[in-house]
């Protein structure tokens, strides 16, 4: 039977199901929407592309190292609940292994991949996932270094990814706990934008506790501040978290040079669910 453009948006509607699926379940069904609603069903299909709409702000950061290099990634779902699950936690370690491993270009690279362990295109895997956990996952961003390579996971909440010059598994695990704790942005001052520095500038000297006092003491007041903010931006810069009377920079003196890090805190900028429980327990019971 000849499947129309007609007939999958009419399926469309109806289930939610995306394009592509629908299509294919119109084949298989030989045209027949009912039987075609209910393959869409029975692969959970339906019930994952509806869910899509919903906030996925939850999620764990998970990673994964090997020899040639590490991977993080952030993946959200709807609900704490769902974040400790221990199926949930497989898949974002699982998702972790295949970006280091086939080292895709971003994230709708990833979900185009075959992954690794099932080999099942990912999304594919993604969709089944959702329809049996029952809440909308997304894929957020992901980063990936190669070389040496060390990162720490505090409660799949707050992830950092560390890249080395060298392999010294001891204080780049210091490192590590460090940018996780003081939430550093930037490696040295070398790093931070013009722009950046302008805008902290223009804001200094804009407040009012300077207004009253002579222009060139305003500056060399202002500057000091400046400096002492990038500072704290800067990871070098920083006291060592477990020793706050020495540096960063005079901690890994001589022994090893900072690349790179990424620091991914869950959620960050997402806009978070509100749910009223009340109501929504009143809902369920159809109040």
């Amino acid at each position: 039977m000849n499947i129309t453009a007609q007939m999958v948006k009419e399926l469309r509607d109806k289930t939610g199901a995306g394009m592509m699926d629908a299509k294919k379940a119109l084949v298989e069904a030989d045209g027949d929407m009912d039987k075609a609603s209910e393959i869409l069903r029975q692969k959970g299909i339906a019930s994952a592309d509806k869910k899509m709409g919903r906030i996925a702000a939850e999620g764990r950061v998970e990673s994964y190292v090997d020899a040639n290099g590490g991977a993080m990634i952030e993946v959200n779902c709807e609900t704490d609940f769902v974040a400790k699950n221990d199926e949930f936690k497989e898949l974002a370690k699982g998702l972790a292994e295949n970006v280091e491993v086939q080292k895709p270009a971003d994230v709708d690279a990833l979900l185009g991949l075959t992954c690794a362990h099932c080999g099942k295109v990912i999304a594919d895997a993604l969709k089944e996932k959702i329809a049996s956990i029952g809440e909308k996952i997304t894929v957020r961003r992901f980063v990936r270094y190669e070389g040496n390579v060390a990162t720490y996971i505090h409660n799949g909440k707050i992830g950092v990814l560390l890249h080395t010059d060298v392999k010294n598994d001891e204080l780049a695990n210091d490192l590590c706990l460090h940018i996780a704790s003081c939430a550093p942005q930037f490696v040295s001052r070398d790093e931070i934008p013009q722009s950046v520095i302008d805008e902290e500038t223009r804001i200094e000297m804009g407040k009012e506790d300077l207004q009253k006092k002579p222009e060139a003491i305003r500056g060399k007041i202002v500057e000091g501040r400046i400096n002492k903010l990038m500072a704290e931006r800067c990871l070098l810069d920083q006291g060592f978290v477990k020793d706050p009377n020495q540096t960063v920079a005079q901690l890994i003196e001589g022994k090893m040079k900072v690349l790179g890090f990424t620091r991914y805190e869950l959620g960050e900028g997402l806009e978070k669910r509100q749910d009223n429980f009340a109501e929504e327990v009143m809902s369920q019971l159809g109040a």
